[in-house]
């Protein structure tokens, strides 16, 4: 590991082939960015296997699984059965991502409301956070997840959040929190800066979602979980901390969380 101060990258995509051949050295380097943590997301059935497998290769690496929104109209209904005995692997730590995307989806959206009702279900029956992608879909976004959290409580976290102020103020209102990515540091971003200086501390994460969105200086590039750490030195900007305070801050968010986390770490010990 490294002296760097600690964080985790709680949502990125190891299994891509953008890191075929080079997991060992993207690891490494996350580790030696301070990175002691990355939560790789399979996004469709087909993936289970290799990331179940790169979470079982890398002490420092979890996983976990759900049908992504811009999936569904491609695949076969993930069920809540199946979500229910995927958790049971003991680095399996969330359920998803799901959630709803009208921005490229749109033509799906029923199909992807009744998807995402299911990982809601399985995230309150398991205990496991949900992790909720949203885009140009605010408003049944807000709907269903209050409506799915009124029924059966749940934990959860909107990853990579750039959604309206009102669906984050409603996630915030139902306990959730909201995860930092790459886009938090673009340029155009300042509206979005801004939203989250109001966020409570102990609500917010970080993340890459990598490969995609990585931060600058490497914008338009392949992104890795390292540069968790460069959107970190933004996000402390934003809430006026030090790096250090603001990585442990944000560590102390994700073990608040992703209880299954520490429970395995602990466990390893």
């Amino acid at each position: 590991m490294t002296d760097a101060a600690q964080i985790t990258d709680s949502h990125c995509h190891l299994d891509f082939p953008d890191f075929d051949g080079e997991l060992d050295q993207v690891v490494e380097r996350a580790h030696a960015a301070g990175v002691t943590r990355m939560v790789s997301i399979c996004t469709k059935p087909g993936g289970i296997d290799k990331v179940r497998s790169i979470s079982e290769t890398y002490p420092s690496v979890f996983w976990a699984y759900g049908l992504h929104p811009m999936s569904v109209a491609d695949e076969a209904p993930v069920t809540f059965d199946e979500l229910v005995e995927v958790a049971k692997h003991p680095k399996l730590v969330a359920i998803g991502e799901t959630g709803l995307d009208y921005h490229y989806t749109a033509e799906s959206a029923q199909a992807q409301k009744d998807s995402l009702r299911v990982h809601c279900a399985a995230a309150a029956e398991t205990g496991l956070p949900l992790v909720i992608h949203a885009r140009d879909a605010d408003e049944d976004m807000a709907r269903i997840l209050e409506e799915e959290y009124r029924n059966a409580p749940y934990s959860c976290v909107m990853h990579c959040f750039s959604s309206g102020p009102d669906l984050g103020r409603k996630a915030l209102e139902l306990g959730f929190y909201l995860s930092m990515s790459g886009v938090t540091t673009f340029k155009k971003s300042q509206e979005l800066r801004d939203f989250f200086a109001q966020v409570p501390r102990d609500r917010v994460l970080v993340e890459t979602d990598s490969p995609y969105l990585a931060p600058p200086p490497h914008r338009g590039k392949r992104n890795e979980p390292a540069f968790t750490a460069l959107t970190a030195q933004v996000g402390a900007e934003v809430f006026g901390m030090d790096y250090a305070a603001f990585a442990a801050q944000t560590q102390a968010n994700f073990d608040r969380l992703f209880t299954k986390v520490s429970a395995w770490q602990k466990d390893a010990a």
